[in-house]
């Protein structure tokens, strides 16, 4: 799914057909602001900008991209301006190609498949590092995500619409600004707990490596609780540690990522935890805990 984002009608109509006509699905905007709105609903897999429209322009629209959910969509500048500071300022806005103006639709179009490509390997190596449960994402200097795993968009997406505070880019760029930001990490709130950020590294240039990890109660309180579950129902210490956190309305994918498993050893913990409780289901499971916490 490509989206194009041009303020003339025959300049999207034209590459519209194009687009379909090679097998692909083409969405449209006619400026900036209606393609961010557009992104909040539906994220494409690439996006054709147009650099010169009235309002928001292509390059403060690139900028506002990278900050939302398109953050890891490529996007191909395609223009009538030429000269080699329009297509610095391009990149430099997070562009990742830039094609002039009379479109060679042979040369656009070969160029949209190897940037889907590389989106689409990229993608994947997002989403087989969630699976695994790593929340991971790579963050600008200035705090605006370069990419994130799937959960890390979901997290990060939650922080800044749950808070009171400034928004979200302010404060990461704020924390990674302190010299303390590589042994301190970030903690903010959702309506699902308190999450905890990390630096990990600088990858490359200005990426900023930052895993997500849930905050949590005290790990006494933790274990203690653990211990209570484990001799109430004859519990492995592992399936007390599932059972506490599906008690805490923990999804198992959260699980996971919290107890550094796979989804699936999760799943074969819970079995076993459904069968010593004498209960189907996830629900009763967590009744039955919160009652021997309480």
């Amino acid at each position: 799914m490509v989206l194009v984002v041009d303020d003339s009608p025959e300049a999207l109509g034209f590459v519209s057909r194009a687009l379909e006509d090679a097998g692909l699905t083409a969405l449209v905007a006619t400026d900036g602001r209606a393609a961010l709105a557009l992104v909040e609903r539906v994220v494409p897999d690439l996006i054709l900008l147009d650099a010169l429209m009235p309002g928001l322009d292509g390059f403060d629209t690139c900028r506002a991209l990278k900050t939302g959910p398109a953050a890891h969509v490529p996007v191909i500048f395609m223009t009538g301006l030429s000269e080699a500071d329009d297509v610095v300022r391009g990149l430099e806005s997070g562009g990742v190609d830039y094609v002039t103006k009379p479109l060679m639709l042979d040369t656009l179009l070969a160029r949209i498949r190897v940037h889907l490509a590389n989106a689409r390997r990229a993608q994947s190596a997002r989403v087989a590092l969630d699976a695994t449960g790593r929340t991971l994402l790579a963050l600008r200097p200035d705090g605006a995500p370069l990419w994130h795993t799937p959960l890390a968009q979901r997290l990060l997406t939650a922080m800044d619409q749950d808070s009171a505070g400034p928004p979200l880019q302010q404060r990461l760029a704020a924390w990674l600004a302190d010299p303390q930001a590589a042994t301190q990490p970030l903690v903010c709130s959702t309506a699902e707990g308190a999450w905890r950020l990390k630096r990990l590294g600088q990858l490359s240039g200005q990426e900023i490596l930052v895993a997500i990890e849930p905050a949590g109660p005290s790990p006494d309180n933790d274990a203690l609780s653990c211990q209570r579950l484990a001799q109430r129902f004859a519990l492995t210490p592992r399936e007390a540690e599932v059972l506490l956190w599906l008690a805490r309305g923990k999804a198992n994918r959260d699980i996971a990522q919290i107890l550094s498993l796979s989804p699936r050893t999760v799943n074969k913990h819970l079995e076993h935890v459904f069968i010593k409780l004498g209960v189907e289901n996830r629900a009763a499971a967590s009744a039955l805990a919160t009652q021997a916490l309480g």
